[in-house]
């Protein structure tokens, strides 16, 4: 199974009361998203299920792709790709999933770094980082005895955008 995680795109800064969990992408977040989204389309990406956090930022960013790629319907929510979530949790709800599905998960950021560590050295301390908007792909997903796969290759926002000039 390969695995594609994308953080979300650049949210508004929290206003006073204003929960995390609430921060809306930015015009240029939106626009960020949209050249990724355009650029997995152009690689012919089509996902079996799209994962998000239910942090609203990490909601529109799912939608922006999920529309882009004609795939609204896929778009699911999972509790455990929150800040701080729990990676072993996230590896365990991709497990459960069909062998033959191509998967996206949206979320958040020290847990994108830390599930991707997780899955390609079976520890936390890879010392990768996922920008806003970066996109990494993971071939050959397991999860027989731990979580275990291959990091293909790591993209950010920028890069991406590039890519489709």
């Amino acid at each position: 199974m390969d695995i594609f995680i994308l953080r979300h795109g650049k949210a508004e800064t929290a206003g006073k009361g204003m929960p995390d969990g609430d921060r809306h992408l930015t015009v240029k977040g939106r626009e960020d998203i949209l050249a990724v989204a355009r650029w997995l389309a152009s690689q012919d990406y089509l996902f079996d299920v799209i994962a998000a956090s239910p942090l609203v930022r990490a909601q529109e960013t799912a939608a922006i792709v999920a529309d882009t790629l004609g795939e609204p319907a896929h778009v699911v929510t999972w509790q455990n790709l929150v800040p701080g979530g729990d990676p072993d949790s996230v590896c365990r709800e991709i497990s459960g999933l069909a062998e033959d599905n191509l998967i996206l998960l949206v979320g958040h950021e020290p847990l994108l770094s830390t599930l991707i560590s997780r899955i390609i050295t079976g520890e936390e301390g890879a010392g990768i980082i996922m920008t806003k908007g970066g996109l990494a792909k993971i071939r050959n997903f397991s999860y027989a005895e731990r979580p275990s796969g291959e990091l293909h290759w790591l993209l950010t926002g920028k890069q991406m955008a590039g890519l489709n000039r």
